[in-house]
C-alpha cells in the first residue's frame, strides 16, 4: 500500500477510534517539565491537530510514535485527530471555530491569522526551538519522466507550451512559497517591481488550474494528468517519485525558498480542555531524535543539524528520476534557498502580495 493510500485509512481509523472514545475523554494532568511528562490520569485524552494539506503521511506516521511516547511517560492514552487541507482554509476554519488543540500549519503567517482571532497567545514562536519551525522543505519542480517540455528554471514557466500546476495562493500556504519563489528569481534577473509582475502574470496565465490546497494540485498533475510541471513542496514530489516509479523526475530550480511550517499552541482551547500538557509534549517530542528522523524519512527537513546531514548529499545535480539508495535525498548544490525574512516577514508578505486588493489579486485573472 503506498503512503498516501496507507494515510487515508490511518486517518479513518483515527476517526472511528474518536467515535468510539466520544464522550471518555479525560483531562490530563500531566507536566512537561524539562521537557519530559510526569505521571498523569489514567483516564484517556484525545487532541487535534489542525494541519496543512502535505502532513497527511509524516502525522500518521508520527501520532503513533507519540502515542507511545506518551503512554510510557504517563500511563495514559492519547487519541490524536488529523484535519488537512489548504493552510490558509485551515486556519480560517480554526478562527472561526475548528476546535484544534494544535496547529501545525504551512506558514507563520496562517497561524497569525489563528492568533489575530484571539485564540493563540503572543509570542508563539518563541514557545518551541527555530521560531516553532520543527523541520523545513523547500519548492521544486515535478515533471513527467524525460522532462519532455525541457523545463530547467522559473523563466520555462512563462513560455507559451507549458502547462503548470500550483494551488491558489489565497487558500494555500504552500502556494505562496510557490510565488515567492517565483517571485525572487525574477527579481534576481534584475527585473524591476513592475517586470517582476508582469512575468508573475505571464506564469499565473499558464495555471491550468488552482487548486485550494497543495495535495488537491498533486493530484490534478499525477492522478488526472493536467500540466507539464507541478510547483511542489518538496516532500510532495519526493512522494510521487517513491510512489510512482520512472514516471516522474524532480527538477531543482536555480533559486528556491526555505519554507518554514510553523506549530503553535491553540492556548483557548487548551486552556477550555484540559489539554495544555499533552498538547505542550506533542510539539515539544517533534523535535525528539525519533521524530526528526521520522520527518526526514517523510522528506521534510529536519532542524537538528546532526540528523540534517544524515539525509543531506553533497550531489551537484538538477534532476533526481528517483529517491537515492543511500537515503541521502537532500540536494545542497546549485540550490540558493532564500527566506520569509527577504520579503519583510508574513505580516508584510501577506499585506502586499496576498491580502484583498495585493499584487496576486492584480496579475491573476480566473480563466
Amino acid at each position: 500500500m503506498n503512503k498516501r493510500k496507507k494515510t487515508t485509512a490511518v486517518l479513518l481509523a483515527f476517526a472511528l477510534s474518536v467515535g468510539l472514545l466520544s464522550g471518555c475523554g479525560g483531562t490530563a494532568e500531566a507536566g512537561t517539565e524539562n521537557g519530559s511528562a510526569t505521571a498523569a490520569s489514567s483516564e484517556p485524552i484525545e487532541i487535534t491537530n489542525v494541519s496543512y494539506d502535505p502532513t497527511r503521511e509524516l502525522y500518521a506516521a508520527y501520532n503513533e510514535i507519540f502515542a507511545e511516547h506518551w503512554k510510557e511517560q504517563t500511563g495514559q492514552d492519547v487519541t490524536i485527530t488529523q484535519s488537512h487541507g489548504g493552510s490558509g482554509k485551515q486556519a480560517l476554519e480554526v478562527a472561526n471555530g475548528l476546535e484544534a488543540d494544535v496547529v501545525t500549519l504551512a506558514l507563520e503567517g496562517d497561524v497569525d491569522a489563528v492568533r489575530d482571532a484571539g485564540l493563540i497567545e503572543d509570542g508563539y514562536t518563541s514557545e518551541f526551538d527555530n521560531d516553532s519551525a520543527p523541520y523545513t522543505s523547500s519548492i521544486v519542480f515535478l515533471v513527467r519522466k524525460d522532462n519532455p517540455k525541457d523545463i530547467q528554471d522559473w523563466d520555462d514557466l512563462l513560455r507559451d507550451d507549458v502547462g503548470v500546476i500550483t494551488p491558489n495562493p489565497k487558500t494555500s500556504g504552500g502556494a505562496r512559497w510557490n510565488y515567492l519563489a517565483a517571485w525572487y528569481y525574477f527579481e534576481k534577473q534584475g527585473q524591476s517591481e513592475d517586470q517582476i509582475a508582469e512575468s508573475m502574470k505571464k506564469l499565473y496565465q499558464n495555471v491550468l488550474v488552482l487548486d485550494s490546497g497543495a495535495r488537491g494540485a498533486t493530484t490534478s498533475f499525477v492522478e488526472n494528468k493536467q500540466g507539464d510541471v507541478l510547483l511542489a513542496w518538496e516532500n510532495e514530489a519526493f512522494l510521487s517519485l517513491e510512489e510512482y516509479p520512472d514516471e516522474y523526475e524532480i527538477v531543482v530550480p536555480s533559486v528556491s525558498i526555505l519554507c518554514q511550517p510553523t506549530v503553535a499552541i491553540v492556548d483557548e482551547v487548551v486552556d477550555s480542555r484540559g489539554t495544555r500538557d499533552v498538547a505542550t509534549e506533542y510539539l515539544n517530542y517533534l523535535y525528539s531524535d525519533d521524530a526528526q528522523r521520522l520527518e526526514a524519512d517523510n522528506f521534510y527537513r529536519p532542524s537538528n543539524a546532526d540528523i540534517l546531514a544524515e539525509y543531506t548529499s553533497d550531489s551537484d545535480s538538477k534532476t533526481i528520476n528517483k529517491v537515492p539508495e543511500d537515503g541521502k535525498w537532500i540536494i545542497t548544490n546549485n540550490f540558493e534557498l532564500t527566506d520569509i525574512a527577504h520579503f519583510g516577514g508574513w505580516t508584510e508578505a501577506t499585506e502586499k502580495h496576498f491580502a484583498d486588493g495585493g499584487i496576486f489579486d492584480s496579475i491573476y485573472e480566473e480563466h
